[in-house]
């Protein structure tokens, strides 16, 4: 069925006011306990009361590698689509899009009309959303050049597109950002014309004032700030450094070692402002996640999560929910210095993957092999990759599946960022509270909502972190259906799987009369066959003894 545009929930523990919707939602799930050697398990029920504010914010996004491959995508990808540009290719003319952004072309269920057919909605319907065509852009970056030199520079769209965006992104220009050579690749130094000088308390300061002045030049009632500059070497986490809120603050006014991304974190986290890390390291230590904690602020990490990752996220799912034992190894190139967060990034990955399958026997393994990325001038902005999937088949078997994928990364990453910006200021909105606990409250400061959109998700201390795809997908869209009142989405789809149709629903399928099916009798199949809905001949069923 084509998707429709707008729907409205019709039920008593849903109320739509001018200013909210307010939301009545059972959550139900289990707890499991040990007692003797067997599992306990206990359903649960836990009453919820979500409010969402339906006024959408006139939003800003501050990018820091503003004009960098992602930035300036990003930049061109809004405006193409603000202005409804389309443009001709050897292939024919294409139109500007948000293909592959979630909330733009993704669609959910709502559930079965009258036919029994599935109807679907667009995903940015379920709750009220920024249009991201009305985003304003600013932000950083160490080269000077405009943002349409960039978008030239990056070679990533089309001649005649960059033609037509030309004249709307020459006049786009990056303020200084921090350069700090220690903690990036050494060729990037010729580009970084364009630096924030004085001490790092200075440049902290500084940063603040321009997100200041971005919310006030431009009118904004929100800004959020994404980190999608180069990635940075591992920081050490060093008690007395880095590793309390107050810690943190206190070396970068003594000016002790601070990276470029966790200045831009703490910057925006005392602006109020969301930050989101779009690169791998660890830039947000647990002086910064404190921070964030302490002012209630939203921070998400780590690194987008396009290409390679999406498969790999989905293959090992696919192979674990298979029953198989698997062994993964996963190699790249990458500049010396930033490995070994590289390398934590995919133990991370595949340990969140392997515990969905712990229960059925599998058995940890390192990982083998180190994780390696590297810059290749020649093929630009096409990231190749290749994976390889080992799984242990039964009886001593093995299945090797090679996979090798060549992407044009920031066309990948510009609607993630996209996604990130919009579910971020969304979830600003939202408040809830249950019977136990009836003070309203916000989700966690670290949103780990967003794990679905970064390689590495952040949780919550003592959260468990989740890696599959699906589940990952299902959370924000489960979470987001609750806000409405709407139950989850489980796939069951009991009304097409029962022998006779007991299910009530509105239209010719609603109910099943009790005397349309009596025993002896032979069933219709909807294919039109008597006895089961493969056309088997179907036996009476046997008598019970009656006493």
């Amino acid at each position: 069925m084509e998707a429709a545009t707008e729907f409205v929930v019709e039920s008593p523990d849903v109320v739509y006011s001018p200013e909210t919707i307010e939301a009545q939602y059972e959550y139900r799930t289990t707890s499991v306990r040990r007692e003797g050697g067997v599992l306990k398990v206990h359903p649960t029920s836990t009453r919820f009361t979500f409010r969402t504010a339906r006024q959408v914010p006139r939003l800003g996004v501050m990018l820091v590698g503003w004009g960098g491959n992602n930035g300036s995508t990003l930049t061109a990808a809004v405006l193409a689509n603000r202005l409804r540009l389309s443009w001709p290719t050897r292939t024919g003319r294409k139109e500007a899009n948000y293909y592959g952004s979630l909330t733009q072309a993704g669609t959910v269920s709502l559930g079965l009309d009258a036919e029994g057919k599935e109807v679907f909605v667009p995903f940015s319907s379920l709750l009220p959303m920024v249009a991201p065509d009305d985003l304003v852009f600013d932000g950083w970056d160490i080269s000077s050049l405009n943002l349409a030199e960039a978008m030239r520079r990056a070679q990533v769209l089309d001649w005649g597109l960059q033609e037509q965006l030309w004249p709307h992104m020459e006049a786009m220009r990056p303020r200084p950002s921090v350069y700090i050579p220690e903690f990036i690749a050494a060729n990037q130094s010729a580009r970084a014309d364009n630096v924030i000088p004085g001490t790092r308390a200075q440049q902290l300061e500084q940063i603040r004032r321009d997100i200041r002045d971005f919310r006030s030049s431009a009118g904004l009632d929100k800004v959020i700030v994404l980190w999608t500059a180069n990635t940075e070497r591992f920081c050490e986490v060093i008690p007395g450094l880095n590793d309390t809120a107050e810690n943190l603050l206190r070396t970068i006014q003594l000016g002790l070692e601070v990276s470029p991304s966790t200045l831009f974190a703490v910057a925006s986290i005392l602006e109020g402002c969301a930050f989101l890390n779009g690169s791998p390291q660890n830039t947000l230590v647990p002086g910064a996640l404190e921070l964030a904690w302490q002012r209630r602020v939203f921070v998400g990490g780590d690194d987008f999560k396009s290409g390679q990752t999406k498969v790999k996220s989905v293959l090992v799912d696919f192979l674990i929910g298979s029953g198989l034992k698997v062994y993964h190894v996963h190699r790249e190139l990458q500049p010396p210095g930033q490995q070994r967060r590289a390398e934590l990034v995919s133990v991370q990955e595949q340990r969140g993957g392997r515990h969905v399958g712990a229960g059925a026997g599998t058995r940890e393994r390192p990982t083998e092999g180190p994780v390696v990325i590297k810059y290749v001038p020649y093929v630009g902005d096409s990231k190749r990759a290749l994976d390889e999937y080992t799984s242990e088949l039964m009886l001593g078997g093995t299945n090797t599946l090679v996979l090798h994928n060549t992407c044009e990364d920031s066309l990948l990453a510009a609607p993630i960022m996209l996604d990130l910006a919009l579910l971020t200021e969304l979830c600003q909105r939202v408040s809830f509270c249950t019977d136990v606990d009836p003070d309203p409250q916000s989700f966690h400061p670290v949103l780990s909502l967003l794990g679905f959109l970064f390689k590495a998700p952040l949780a919550p201390p003592g959260s468990p972190v989740v890696n599959a795809l699906f589940r990952q997908r299902s959370c924000i869209e489960n979470i987001l259906r609750a806000c409405v009142g709407l139950p989850p989405q489980n796939h069951m789809l009991l009304e097409h799987k029962m022998e006779r149709p007991g299910l009530q629903r509105v239209g010719p399928l609603a109910t099943a009369s009790p005397g349309l099916c009596k025993k002896g009798s032979a069933l219709t199949a909807p294919n039109g066959c008597t006895g089961d809905a493969n056309g088997h001949s179907q036996a009476e069923a046997p008598q019970m003894p009656t006493t």
